[in-house]
């Protein structure tokens, strides 16, 4: 595996591949990796010659409240991970590498970002939409993956290949769980004892509100029921269980619409989302 720090190196290693046919999958990450990233870097080690994991915690993304400094980085288990999966490339700049003066041209998105984290985190897919954009140019994809966890995320990337037409397919990836049905997630590791044994009645929820939406509930009872199960069950304060169609996010009003039930709460010291995926036959990803 070749531990690449500089943008040069990368586009050489790229344009050689490239060159050979080879086609590569590049799994985009902020390190501290887990299960959930191990299931990407094995897809895409599956479906493509060369596997490409790049780590950079991006400042772009992260908002005046929240603490670029405090994201949890291991870079050495990180490595490891990477072998035991079979990466070809690790990509890990230096922010100055990446950003080495302040960028005279930024990405702005302007859909699918008024609802869910998108809401109450303003800027932050800008910056998720300026990085990739470098990281696409950088690295050259044939095929890119992301897990649904992060479901906002994934229909953002969505928009940004298809409206700037780069030549990248996404691969849109379950959400790996614990046994209990956490989702996984670097942020975990902040819960305490008594949040981490709450924390799975999150999925319960969304299974909950997804049973209900099939049988034909009203959305607006749901979404009320769910955030009373919620703050009777677990010590966190919701900061939104919304129902809407996927991948525009805006209200879901056709039955046969593509939709997303997903939530947000707050712990002390951790912020969970996940969500559930349904599709117009009824068939849900759990």
């Amino acid at each position: 595996m070749k531990i690449i720090t500089s943008i040069s190196e990368m586009k050489a290693f790229s344009a050689e591949a490239k060159t050979g046919g080879r086609t590569i999958g590049f799994v985009p990450t902020m390190g501290y990796l887990h299960e959930g990233h191990a299931s990407l870097l094995e897809r895409a080690g599956k479906e493509n010659a060369l596997t490409v994991l790049s780590i950079f915690v991006n400042p772009l993304q992260f908002g005046p409240n929240e603490d670029f400094d405090r994201y949890p980085r291991d870079f050495e288990r990180d490595e490891r991970v990477a072998l035991n999966h079979g990466v070809d490339a690790l990509f890990y700049p230096e922010v100055q590498e990446m950003y080495p003066s302040e960028p005279s041209v930024t990405m702005r998105v302007n859909k699918r970002v008024d609802a869910l984290c998108g809401r109450t985190r303003e800027g932050h897919f800008d910056g998720v939409a300026t990085v990739l954009t470098k990281l696409f140019h950088i690295i050259s994809p044939d095929r890119v993956y992301f897990g649904m966890k992060d479901a906002q995320q994934v229909a953002v990337v969505e928009g940004l290949i298809s409206d700037l037409n780069f030549p990248v397919e996404l691969v849109p990836c379950p959400t790996v769980r614990e046994e209990d049905g956490l989702a996984k997630s670097s942020r975990n590791v902040y819960l305490s004892p008594q949040e981490r044994q709450e924390a799975p009645v999150l999925y319960r929820s969304l299974q909950e509100a997804a049973d209900l939406l099939l049988e034909g509930k009203n959305v607006i009872h749901i979404k009320e029921k769910m955030i009373e199960y919620l703050e009777e069950h677990t010590s966190g304060k919701v900061d939104y269980f919304e129902i809407l169609s996927y991948p525009e996010l805006e209200e879901a009003s056709a039955a046969d619409q593509k939709k997303i039930i997903a939530l947000a709460v707050q712990f002390k010291n951790a912020r969970l989302i996940d969500n559930i995926t349904i599709i117009p036959d009824g068939r849900n990803h759990r």
